[in-house]
C-alpha cells in the first residue's frame, strides 16, 4: 500500500515565499487577522487527520469498494464512515464556508491545501465532502432564500452531503439531449422523472441526508440546451423546521462497475416522480450549474496534483532504497552489491518529473484559489473582474493539464518501482487506477480544450488571455533583474509570444475551416500549461534565490527548488516545440481519410 506524508514544507513555500497569504489577507475584509501562525496550526491539524485517519483506509477502499444492499442502500467500505464522523466533528466541512450558514468564514484559500490532504491520502473518501462545495455554491448563488435557509447549514456542517446529477445514458457532455423530465406542480415544487449515470458519491451511508442537484427539462421547454433548468433533489425530503423527512422517490439502481476509484460509491440514479425544488430561473439549468462545473473542475485540477505527488513521494522512498546495477559513473555505494536506482539518470528523470508536476502544480493551484478568494470577498469591483478573468481561463487549463500530468506522474511512479508497481501491494497501480478517470469527469480533455480554445480564447477574439499574458510579461519584467533566472524569463517571454501569435493563426484557419479548432484545441490547452507551470517555476527559483541570498538554514531545500526549475526549463519545457508544430498542421491529416478507410 502506499503512504503518505503532507509536504507541510512545500505548502508553506508557496504560501510563503511564493504568494505571500499574509500579504494578501491583508487586502480582504474580515481576513486581516489571518496570520501564517493560524494558518500553520489549522494545516498541522489538517496534516494528522489526513495522515493518520484517510490514508490508511486507502488501500482499503480500493480492495472492500462499495457494497449496494438489497433495499438500495450503500454501504462504504470499513472505516470510511467512522472517518468521516471524526472529520464533521472536528468542523472540517465547515472550514471556508461563509459564517452566515455557520461556516468559519475561512478563504478558500485555507481550504484547498486541507482538501489537497485529504484527496492526496484517499481520493476516494475525499468525493464524499468533497462534491458539496459544489452544491453548496449552486444554492448559495442562485437558490432562494427558502432554499437556502433548509439547505445550506445542514450541508455546511457536513450532516449532508451533495451531488452533481448531469450525464444520462443518452447524452453525456452533450447536456442539450438529456431527458429527464420536471413536470410543475400545484404546489411550486416539481416531480423529477428520469434516469443519471455515474453519480460519484450518489449513495451511501456516511451523512444523514444526500442533496442532489439535477438538471431536468421542462414538457414545454425549448430543445437543446436552451431548455435546460436545475432542480434540488434531496434523498429525503425536509420538513419545514428542516429536519429529516419522508424518502423521495430517487433511488440507486446501480453501482459502478470500475476501473479505480473504488471506495467512491458511481451510481445510477433512478427518479421515479422526485420532489424537486427550482433553482433559479427556469430554462437557465445550465448555466447555473456552471457554478458547480467550475468549481469542481478546479477540484478535479487538484486530483491530477494528487496523484503527482502520492507518485512522487512513494517513489522517492524506494527508489532510494531499491539497489541495482552500479552508476555508470563509478560505484556509489561501494559498501553494497549495488547502488540504489536513484543514482542512473532515467530514475532521476522519472522523479524530476513527477516532483515538477507536483510541486508546480501546487503553486499553480494555490495561486487559482487566491484569485477565487478576491473573486468572492474583495470590495474593489476591478479587483474581482480581473480576478473573474483569470479564473475563466485557468479553469480549464488547470483541470486538463493537471490531470493529464497527474496520470503522466503516477504511470512514471509505477515505472520507478519496475515489476513491483505493477505487484497490488505496493498501491502503485492503485494510484494509476485512480488517476485515470480525472482526465473524464467534469469533462474531458478535449471538452477542456475547446472550452479554451473556443468559447474563452478566439470567442473574445484573444481578449481573454489578455490579464494572464500581462501577468507573465510583468512577472518577467520584474525578475530579470536577478541574472540566474534571465534564461528562463527568455524563455517565457517567447513563448508567451507565440502563444498570441498561435491563437491568431488558428483563428485565422478557422476562418477557412471549422475544424481547425477542434484539431489545435488539445495542444493548445497543453502548451498553455507548460507555459503557465514554466511561470510557476521561474517564480519559485526566484524566491528561492532570494531567500539563499537572505540566509536560511534551509539551504537544501532551497536549492532543490532551483535545481527542479533548471530540470523544468531543460526536459520538459521543450515540449512546447512540438506542439507548436502540431497546433499549426491543420485538420487536414485528420480529416481527409473517409470513415470507410477506418480498417482494421
Amino acid at each position: 500500500m502506499t503512504t503518505y506524508k503532507a509536504p507541510m514544507r512545500d505548502m508553506k513555500f508557496v504560501m510563503q515565499d511564493l504568494l505571500n497569504y499574509e500579504k494578501h489577507y491583508q487586502s480582504l475584509p474580515a481576513c486581516e487577522e489571518l496570520n501564517q501562525d493560524l494558518i500553520d496550526a489549522i494545516l498541522g491539524e489538517a496534516s494528522k487527520f489526513s495522515e493518520d485517519v484517510v490514508a490508511p483506509l486507502n488501500a482499503v477502499g480500493d480492495q472492500a469498494g462499495c457494497q449496494m444492499l438489497e433495499n438500495g442502500e450503500v454501504r462504504t467500505p470499513p472505516g470510511f464512515k467512522a472517518a468521516y464522523e471524526q472529520y464533521v466533528d472536528a468542523g472540517w466541512p465547515a472550514l471556508d464556508q461563509p459564517a452566515r450558514y455557520g461556516g468559519q468564514g475561512l478563504p478558500m484559500s485555507i481550504g484547498m491545501p486541507v482538501r489537497e490532504m485529504n484527496g492526496t491520502a484517499n481520493w476516494s473518501w475525499s468525493m464524499y465532502p468533497g462534491l458539496s462545495h459544489g452544491a453548496m455554491e449552486t444554492i448559495d448563488q442562485h437558490g432562494s432564500d427558502e432554499q437556502k435557509a433548509i439547505f445550506m447549514e445542514p450541508l455546511v456542517s457536513g450532516r449532508w452531503t451533495g451531488t452533481m446529477c448531469l450525464t444520462e445514458a443518452q447524452s453525456g457532455t452533450d447536456l442539450g439531449l438529456l431527458k429527464t423530465k420536471a413536470e410543475p406542480i400545484a404546489d411550486g415544487t416539481y416531480r423529477i422523472s428520469g434516469s443519471k449515470l455515474f453519480v460519484s458519491s450518489g449513495e451511501h451511508d456516511l451523512a444523514e441526508n444526500i442533496v442532489h442537484i439535477v438538471l431536468a427539462r421542462l414538457p414545454d421547454s425549448p430543445p437543446g440546451t436552451k431548455g435546460i433548468s436545475l432542480f434540488i433533489v434531496p434523498k429525503f425530503i425536509p420538513d419545514e423546521d428542516g429536519s429529516i423527512g419522508q424518502r423521495n422517490n430517487v433511488s440507486c439502481g446501480a453501482l459502478e462497475s470500475k476501473m479505480g476509484i473504488h471506495g467512491n460509491s458511481t451510481c445510477l440514479l433512478n427518479f421515479d416522480g422526485a420532489t424537486g425544488y427550482l433553482i433559479g430561473e427556469i430554462n437557465k439549468g445550465l448555466s447555473h450549474m456552471f457554478t458547480f462545473m467550475n468549481f469542481a473542475r478546479l477540484g478535479t485540477g487538484l486530483q491530477g496534483l494528487a496523484h503527482s505527488e502520492l507518485a512522487f513521494q512513494n517513489s522517492l522512498a524506494y527508489t532510494r532504497d531499491r539497489l541495482q546495477m552500479r552508476s555508470l559513473t563509478g560505484a556509489k555505494n561501494p559498501g553494497g552489491p549495488a547502488d540504489p536506482i536513484i543514482v542512473h539518470p532515467d530514475v532521476r528523470r522519472m522523479l524530476l518529473t513527477q516532483k515538477a508536476f507536483a510541486e508546480g502544480g501546487r503553486a499553480l493551484i494555490y495561486f487559482a484559489s487566491t484569485q477565487g478568494d478576491i473573486l468572492t470577498r474583495s470590495q474593489d469591483p476591478e479587483a474581482r473582474r480581473i480576478a473573474n478573468e483569470v479564473l475563466g481561463l485557468l479553469t480549464p487549463i488547470i483541470k486538463a493539464f493537471l490531470t493529464e500530468t497527474g496520470f503522466e506522474s503516477a504511470n512514471l511512479g509505477m515505472q520507478c518501482f519496475g515489476g513491483h508497481g505493477y505487484i497490488s501491494e505496493w498501491g502503485l497501480e492503485q494510484n494509476v487506477r485512480d488517476a485515470r478517470i480525472a482526465m473524464l469527469y467534469e469533462g474531458t480533455t478535449g471538452i477542456q480544450a475547446l472550452d479554451l480554445l473556443g468559447r474563452k480564447v478566439l470567442g473574445t477574439r484573444g481578449k481573454a488571455l489578455d490579464p494572464v499574458t500581462s501577468f507573465i510579461l510583468d512577472f518577467c519584467k520584474h525578475a530579470r533583474r536577478r541574472k540566474e533566472i534571465r534564461p528562463y524569463v527568455k524563455k517565457l517571454v517567447r513563448l508567451t509570444r507565440q502563444w498570441r501569435s498561435l491563437t491568431r493563426k488558428i483563428g485565422f484557419a478557422a476562418m477557412k475551416n471549422r475544424d481547425a479548432v477542434g484539431a489545435a484545441s488539445v495542444d493548445y490547452i497543453m502548451f498553455s500549461g507548460y507555459l503557465l507551470l514554466g511561470v510557476a517555476w521561474a517564480a519559485s527559483a526566484n524566491a528561492a534565490y532570494k531567500r539563499l541570498e537572505q540566509g536560511t538554514k534551509e539551504e537544501a531545500f532551497y536549492r532543490s527548488k532551483i535545481q527542479t526549475a533548471d530540470f523544468y526549463f531543460a526536459k520538459i519545457l521543450p515540449r512546447t516545440t512540438s506542439l507548436l508544430q502540431t497546433m499549426l498542421a491543420g485538420p487536414q491529416s485528420l480529416m481527409t481519410i473517409d470513415e470507410d478507410h477506418f480498417v482494421f
